[in-house]
């Protein structure tokens, strides 16, 4: 280090002392000195102080709560959440025909949508398509023949039956009691309640001229009649057709009855009889 004293005479030898132990402050002697120490706290960064938990985010809830407020919410719509049974083999189809199988009663269109946690217009349309493929088609370049069972619109539901085409095997196949004609006391009996419902069992008693318990009992084992409120004058049971009835017939709903009046005796016929003593 150069003389400082030769060249500034204002310096003594007690202020170069001074300077080389760093000590010195060019403000004044009243204001404190600093050690290099702190020269070099001051030169670091500053660290801000770590929290309590150390996997907290050094921030107020306060400011928490308003980034979240601030943040857009995106909702996720139905459609496209993608339902499990999609991505089986064979998808919605494969499943409803899953469940047809193995359903003694219609299944609605809602039911299936419950159960499979897809849309109704998804299950309506593979529907659709079950039924173009059970019962043929030709699509210009394949002709695909028709299968061994139909899907029905039954009862306001959707059911599998074995088509008509084949029905002397499947009647060849089915045996046992399940199968049996009714008696034709029954059959009178379930045609009055059918066409004249709700009905009591005096009434078709009266209208086949002899009783009719064995066959109300034989209809309600079969399923095909159920007891209903009591007439409200005479507190009699009354009973009506079961949706089983409508299975078996095929039908949709009771309007698609057919008509009586083609099976019906003429009316002239009917007053000549009476007269005839």
């Amino acid at each position: 280090m150069s003389d400082i004293t030769g060249v500034n005479p204002d310096f003594t030898d007690d202020d170069l002392a001074i300077l080389s132990t760093g000590a010195w402050n060019p403000e004044g002697d009243d204001a404190p000195a600093e050690t290099p120490e702190q020269q070099v706290e001051d030169s670091l960064p500053e660290i801000p102080e770590a929290p309590d938990n150390p996997w907290e985010q050094p921030e107020t809830a306060e400011s928490y709560a308003q980034q979240q407020q601030e943040k857009p919410r995106t909702e996720v719509k139905r459609s496209e959440i993608i339902s499990r049974v999609e991505l089986t083999p064979g998808g919605v189809k494969a499943a409803i025909e899953a469940i047809l199988a193995v359903a003694d009663a219609p299944v609605s269109v809602r039911e299936l949508s419950s159960a499979l946690i897809v849309s109704e217009y998804e299950v309506e349309k593979s529907l659709d398509e079950l039924y173009r493929e059970y019962n043929g088609y030709d699509d210009g370049q394949t002709v695909h023949e028709p299968r061994g069972f139909e899907l029905r619109r039954i009862a306001g539901g959707w059911k599998l039956y074995s088509r008509h085409d084949f029905s002397p095997w499947v009647q060849r196949f089915v045996v046992g009691d399940s199968t049996a004609k009714l008696p034709k006391t029954a059959m009178e009996t379930l045609t009055v309640v059918a066409y004249q419902q709700p009905v009591t069992r005096s009434y078709v008693a009266s209208v086949r001229g002899v009783n009719a318990d064995a066959a109300f009992r034989t209809l309600l084992k079969r399923g095909l009649i159920a007891e209903t409120i009591p007439e409200p004058e005479t507190g009699a049971h009354q009973y009506i057709t079961t949706d089983v009835f409508l299975q078996k017939l095929g039908l949709g709903s009771l309007e698609e009855l057919p008509a009586l009046a083609p099976y019906l005796p003429d009316i002239d016929d009917i007053e000549l009889a009476t007269e005839t003593p």
